[in-house]
């Protein structure tokens, strides 16, 4: 049902709203997946985490009913098994540059003629509990496959990309979009006119799409324009602005 939920609330582009965990705590995570976000996302791509660690963390999200994306360490097969096998409810495939990629991922993300391998004690299949017609057919209505967009070569690609069958959503890449266009500032006129076109694309597509903005003054600029998934911070800077936070507010009482 938790997944149900969420893959519903995905597509019919609800707002939903996430951090990133980079830190394989698993206490870190608890607290998290006890917060009102939305979702959270194992960041197995810039973060430490490996086939345990994302395993433990899987474990707990789920048995705390949060949804979880998996961003894994790249789109290749064993990256992509190794998440939903473990009980992913959402893939965020990073560096997604052409249809074909596109094509590719999304099929090694489902049971199928040369996809996904099929193992029925896993936790995506509640260890044992269900019957392979049952897995099989949850898992093509659970499970999300989102295209990361932050290459500047995909920009060519944007509309091939967008309509290619068993990707979900899009999400904007934003950081690393702005570094592969030359630049250095996330504001830049080019790489704001690149996450319109991006938007624009998936709207065009029917499916919903996402993004990472440094600065949440921007999110009804990108809301109206039709984004749905923000993901906003992270485990590292929820904890870093806390304690200088603290520092701000222990020198103000002593200063008054």
């Amino acid at each position: 049902m938790m997944m149900d939920a969420f893959s519903l609330r995905l597509h019919r582009r609800d707002l939903l709203t996430g951090c990133f965990c980079k830190i394989p705590s698993m206490q870190n995570i608890e607290v998290l997946a006890r917060s009102r976000l939305d979702c959270l996302v194992l960041d197995a791509e810039h973060g430490p985490f490996d086939r345990n660690s994302l395993d433990q963390a899987l474990m707990i999200t789920r048995a705390m009913g949060k949804p979880a994306i998996v961003r894994p360490q790249t789109a290749a097969p064993e990256h992509i098994l190794a998440a939903l096998d473990s009980g992913a409810d959402a893939l965020l495939l990073p560096h997604i540059r052409t249809a074909d990629e596109a094509a590719e991922a999304a099929r090694k993300a489902r049971f199928g003629p040369g996809g996904r391998g099929f193992a029925g004690h896993t936790r995506s299949a509640d260890l044992g509990r269900r019957t392979m017609a049952q897995h099989l057919d949850l898992s093509a209505q659970q499970v999300c496959v989102i295209a990361q967009i932050e290459d500047a070569e995909a920009l060519a690609h944007l509309d091939s990309i967008a309509s290619v069958a068993g990707i979900d959503a899009l999400f904007i890449g934003r950081i690393d979009l702005t570094i592969s266009l030359g630049l250095r500032d996330a504001k830049a006129p080019a790489v704001l006119d690149a996450c319109e076109r991006i938007i624009a694309a998936a709207v065009k597509a029917g499916k919903p799409v996402g993004l990472f903005t440094p600065d949440l003054a921007e999110l009804p600029r990108w809301r109206d324009q039709g984004a749905s998934l923000f993901l906003l911070g992270s485990d590292q800077g929820f904890l870093q602005q806390g304690a200088d936070q603290l520092l701000r507010d222990v020198s103000a009482k002593l200063t008054a």
